[in-house]
């Protein structure tokens, strides 16, 4: 029911009488009148004083009595100052939630049949195990696509899996100097952190190498690392793999298995997925071949190393790396691949990354580079440029292993949501195997709320303490409202008043009820909102003002016991579709909301 739609065409038409004003329907807007004022939707009157040639109060006034008359929905309107606020008649709001009870997916918008919008996230390494980056990285993504999703948006979810490369190697050349034949069946270790105990010790003795090093030879840090011998084998495996040397290229795949199948378990525990999953090891080969060809074409130029390079000077940027001079590919040479082969695959309408911000300067390039080579999909790009999560004790280090463990974190949540519900008595009655998956769903909801409530451009502190909390602006106090409302909703089945209807003609709203109706009425412009701005924190935030609304109004009044059966119909259907909307709102996020806590 779009009640601002007909409300703004009927402000063109009494502009247009009594003022001779034309003005076309985008220029006017309505907004949610302000929680202290009385009305539901508010005019701005001051673009029209000069053709009223009157004050901005009674430019406001005749407005009002001009819809009150002629608009059936308005039942009353109030004047501050140039600000003209209009009330929706009971039968109006009462509509709406007819209407909107009636749709089960109210608020979202079927997909269209436009080219996909293809959003890439997660890109891991395949030389360590996720972290608590990576969790933001993923749920930031995984959101994203569904918000897009909701909104009406053809989507595809897709991966890029930094399997080759240096830092590939150097867990690759730690395997074979020290593994001694180690593997996850042996060890008992999950794959990926196997591979990524062998990165951690690759670095610790680089570092000792570089540190004889600069003793010996007063090299700095920089020139030590690259001289010692450990880094110039890591090279020469690189060589190795690049020319495709079969024993070099047998552990990569031994390895790399590994770590797709811890990565398979932490995506499955976090709730993501994926519609493709690409691999830096089959797009490189494309960016070299297109790198190549620009160089044919004059686009790009070549050193006296044999290195690529691009100058984007006449840009206000500097020369970059395309391929290195031995030939081997940097980030930038896949990077253009990748971007190709998915154009190929999807025609996308646009690719969103979902990167952190130390990659903005990368991502500029690229787009700059893509648009040399006239890739008609460059125009397409976009970096959802995201904040870097740091801890109490401060940032994390993948090389010296100080990460957060995304596996031990997601367990930690699980413990602590345990603890905390146990204590406040909210699993009585509950079998052990219905305890394990609300400690689940509260730990996870915690975790994936207290991440994708903040603005993504936002850097963030995570303390998991302050994320499991029933009060506040929490996952779990969303969760406990849902919780609350299908309580209510399975004791009225027991009376027998679910397929009971009300008579609207016995209903008068009170304020808390026009309010919590308001806000269910926004939710589809909430989601198109988020999907625009690309933010998921519009949904988190919106939801929890929601569960706020909602438990609001039930303080005030109550729903079951009220002696009005109309009014307490009523209200159990504004109870039901608060729950649903939650529902809906909170699994844009990717979180589940329980029945009973």
């Amino acid at each position: 029911m779009h009640i601002e739609q007909k409300i703004i065409e009927q402000i063109t038409k009494a502009l247009k009488k009594l003022f001779s004003l034309e003005i076309n329907l985008e220029k006017i807007t309505l907004q949610p009148t302000r929680k202290e004022f009385e009305g539901d939707f508010t005019l701005v009157v001051f673009p029209f004083v000069k053709a009223a040639r009157k004050s901005p109060e009674e430019t406001a006034k005749i407005i009002g009595e001009y819809l009150k008359d002629n608009v059936d929905e308005i039942s009353a309107f109030n004047v501050i100052k140039g600000f003209l606020n209009l009330s929706l008649s009971a039968p109006t709001w009462l509509g709406f939630l007819a209407e909107a009870s009636e749709q089960n997916n109210y608020g979202t918008f079927d997909v269209g049949n436009d080219n996909p919008v293809v959003i890439e996230y997660s890109s891991p390494n395949t030389n360590k195990p996720l972290h608590l980056g990576h969790i933001r990285n993923n749920l930031l993504g995984y959101s994203l696509a569904q918000i897009m999703q909701a909104a009406g948006n053809n989507v595809k979810k897709v991966n890029l899996v930094n399997d080759r490369g240096i830092h590939i190697c150097k867990s690759m050349l730690s395997w074979m100097k020290w593994g001694q034949d180690e593997t996850p069946e042996k060890s008992g270790k999950k794959g990926d952190k196997l591979v990524g105990d062998y990165y951690v010790r690759f670095e610790t003795e680089l570092k000792k190498e570089a540190l004889a090093l600069q003793e010996t030879h007063n090299y700095d840090d920089d020139t030590a690392r690259n001289e010692a011998p450990l880094m110039q084998e890591a090279r020469k495996l690189l060589r190795k793999w690049e020319a495709r040397d079969e024993k070099t290229v047998a552990v990569w795949e031994m390895m790399n298995q590994w770590v797709y199948d811890g990565f398979d378990a932490t995506y499955k525990r976090m709730g993501v997925d994926f519609d493709k999953i690409y691999h830096e090891s089959e797009t490189y080969l494309l960016g070299k071949d297109i790198v190549l060809e620009g160089l044919k074409k004059g686009i790009f130029f070549k050193k006296e190393d044999g290195s690529v390079w691009v100058d984007l000077a006449d840009q206000g940027l500097d020369q970059k790396l395309l391929l290195r001079g031995d030939g081997t590919s940097v980030y930038m040479t896949q990077d253009i691949g990748t971007a190709q082969l998915r154009y190929d695959d999807y025609k996308a309408s646009q690719m969103i990354y979902v990167v952190g911000n130390e990659q903005n300067y990368h991502f500029d390039v690229l787009k700059k580079v893509l648009a040399k080579l006239e890739k008609p999909f460059s125009e397409n790009l976009f970096h959802l440029s995201y904040g870097m999560v740091e801890l109490p004790q401060g940032k994390m280090k993948s090389r010296e292993g100080t990460v957060v463990d995304a596996d031990e974190l997601m367990e930690e949540m699980y413990a602590t949501a345990k603890t905390t519900t146990e204590t406040l008595g909210k699993v009585d009655g509950f079998s052990d195997e219905e305890k394990q998956q609300l400690f689940e769903t509260i730990g996870l909801g915690a975790l994936k709320y207290y991440i994708l409530k903040v603005d993504p451009k936002k850097n963030m502190m995570f303390n998991p303490e302050e994320s499991i909390d029933f009060n506040g602006n929490t996952g779990p106090f969303i969760q406990y409202t849902h919780a609350r409302i299908c309580s209510i909703l399975r004791k009225a089945d027991e009376k027998g008043m679910a397929a009971q209807q009300f008579n609207s003609d016995n209903v008068t709203l009170s304020n808390k009820e026009r309010l919590l109706l308001r806000s269910l009425y926004s939710f589809p412009g909430v989601i198109k909102q988020a999907a625009d701005e690309l933010s998921p924190a519009q949904i988190a935030n919106y939801v929890y003002d929601l569960a706020k609304e909602f438990n609001q109004f039930y303080h005030d009044h109550s729903v079951l016991n009220e002696e009005n059966k109309d009014i307490s119909l009523f209200r159990l259907g504004l109870s039901r579709l608060t729950a649903r909307i939650i529902n809906t709102g909170m699994g844009l996020l990717g979180i589940n909301v329980p029945e009973r806590m």
